[in-house]
């Protein structure tokens, strides 16, 4: 991995945006630490969901269809100032689909730069680079991780993937196949791992049962954290979604950012050794 020059004065304090135009700054969030690769299964997607817009060079698109109707869901949302952070603190990719994106929401009330706002209140700074893209499944993470890594070079990596995957009844052996990979790259680019748990409708049966075992047999197979809880106080809950029902209000990402916060923070300052290449 290249090693980032020393930045300047202006460069050693500055406020990343956690929009997918943050990628565009490559060159400013490259740095010498290995990458540590976050995996996270994502809440319960619509069929319907519309896919991003065209991908930049670094391998992103600006979030497509994030808007309901002619503009932003009629919720309330709170302003929030803009983070310090140091320019050597280390960079998280959040690699997923509209959760991540925060569809119908301006992307600071999504869950990553909840995240971020809730690490840094703990006293950890992070840069964070929103890569979510709505309709996503574990395939299309998959094929844009590569050029994801190479241009951001993260410290860490939140994958919100799979549950798009598993309403479209996709195959359980290409989900493992397809998650399993995406832990293989990000190890080979020096990344540790951490699952965050997903479900599909228990109506489902037996695919639902089995679906949900994929991530913790991943977790016990490669050695990864996991974080089952990540849908707590979000999934199901009236109150805590959209009108869809399936997207979360900005309460309901404040809580997931809640869910994962402290085992990220947890992870981020592990000092475990992981196994390179695992499959």
């Amino acid at each position: 991995m290249t090693l980032r020059p020393d930045s300047t004065p202006s460069q050693r304090r500055r406020s990343f945006s956690v929009d997918l135009s943050a990628v565009s700054l490559a060159g400013t969030l490259r740095r010498s630490t290995g990458a540590l690769f976050v995996l996270a299964a994502g809440l319960l997607l619509g069929p319907g969901c519309n896919s991003g817009g065209e991908p930049d060079s670094s391998g992103a698109s600006e979030p497509a269809g994030r808007e309901m109707g002619g503009g932003f869901a009629d919720v309330n949302t709170v302003k929030h100032d803009p983070l310090e952070i140091p320019s050597d603190a280390p960079t998280i990719l959040f690699l997923g689909d509209s959760i991540t994106a925060g569809l119908h929401l301006p992307v600071d009330q999504a869950f990553p730069a909840a995240v971020q706002r809730q690490a840094f209140a703990s006293g950890r700074a992070f840069h964070i680079v929103n890569a979510g893209v709505s309709g996503d499944t574990t395939r299309g993470g998959l094929n844009r991780l590569p050029l994801l890594l190479k241009n951001t070079q993260p410290d860490a990596v939140v994958v919100e993937l799979g549950a798009n995957d598993g309403l479209r009844g996709q195959s359980l052996k290409s989900i493992d196949e397809n998650l399993r990979e995406i832990v293989v790259l990000c190890r080979e680019a020096g990344a540790k791992v951490l699952l965050l748990q997903m479900n599909v409708p228990t109506n489902l049966g037996e695919y639902a049962e089995d679906f949900a075992e994929i991530y913790m047999k991943i977790c016990e197979d490669l050695d990864v954290f996991v974080a089952p809880s990540f849908l707590d106080g979000v999934g199901g809950i009236p109150e805590m979604n959209l009108p869809d029902g399936m997207h979360p209000t900005p309460e309901g990402h404040e809580r997931l950012a809640k869910n994962i916060t402290r085992t990220l923070v947890s992870m981020m300052s592990e000092a475990r050794p992981f196994k390179q290449g695992v499959r």
